[in-house]
């Protein structure tokens, strides 16, 4: 029996990198997964994937910017599997531009998506573990939440706000057995990074490489999971030893 067993999650980013890794990983523990992309061709490919494996799959196209598109990706769940227990909120978007060169529409599109949008989905999460008693929420924040980086101001800024954004949301909800909880990823090698920069990303890691999405999948079912059943309001730093720096 898993560790999921009868449980739903909700992963946004569910097509690829970390999100698809942790769907995986979450349907092996016995979970039934609704996979939240922009990406159609992608997502509703692993739709398939997973339900050829005898999975409980199901794809919803939306934008976690546009209110509307994600309350409808919590009735497709309701309709689906009536209810919701889990929700990985790891969609995010991230450029590198010199702050004297960043257009502010830039800033708001990255501010939006890592910060606004992480807030609407949990928001909806939270409306509806109301209902049903209660559930778990893991937000993807950034190493780059807890330290500065050169040139990326908008997603250091919007990482640092996911941060305590958890913190905020644990606390109002700690008596409702919502936990609230995040992942601080390090560099992870995902189709994100360009591959001429994997070399040098790796060198500045303490551990001399690259974490792998299903490192960060085993992180985020630990918080997911009745495992970490008194942990709340907490971050998950899994740098390779980055921020020990």
């Amino acid at each position: 029996m898993g560790k999921l067993s009868g449980k739903v999650a909700v992963i946004t980013g569910g097509a690829s990198g970390i999100g698809a890794a942790t769907a995986r990983l979450f349907v092996e523990e016995g979970a039934k997964v609704v996979l939240v992309d922009l990406n159609e061709e992608k997502g509703k490919a692993f739709e398939a994937e997973l339900k050829g494996k005898q999975a409980e799959a199901l794809f919803v196209k939306a934008n976690i910017t546009i209110e509307e598109e994600v309350k409808n990706i919590f009735k497709e769940t309701a309709n689906a599997f009536a209810k919701v227990d889990i929700v990985f909120n790891n969609a995010g978007i991230g450029r590198v531009t010199p702050t004297e060169e960043l257009p502010y529409e830039e800033w708001r599109n990255t501010v939006n998506v890592d910060l606004d949008g992480v807030f609407l989905v949990a928001r909806e999460a939270i409306r509806e573990m109301l209902k049903s008693g209660g559930g778990s929420i893991v937000n993807t924040a950034s190493m780059y939440g807890w330290v500065g980086s050169p040139g990326s101001a908008a997603y250091n800024a919007a990482k640092g706000g996911v941060l305590n954004l958890t913190r905020s949301l644990a606390l109002e909800y700690a008596t409702k057995n919502i936990r609230v909880n995040s992942l601080a990823p390090g560099f992870i090698d995902t189709p994100i990074i360009p591959e001429e920069s994997k070399k040098t990303l790796a060198s500045m890691t303490p551990m001399q490489r690259l974490g792998k999405a299903e490192e960060m999948a085993k992180a985020v079912l630990f918080m997911a999971s009745d495992d970490s059943s008194f942990m709340t309001g907490n971050t998950l730093t899994v740098d390779g030893g980055y921020t020990a720096q």
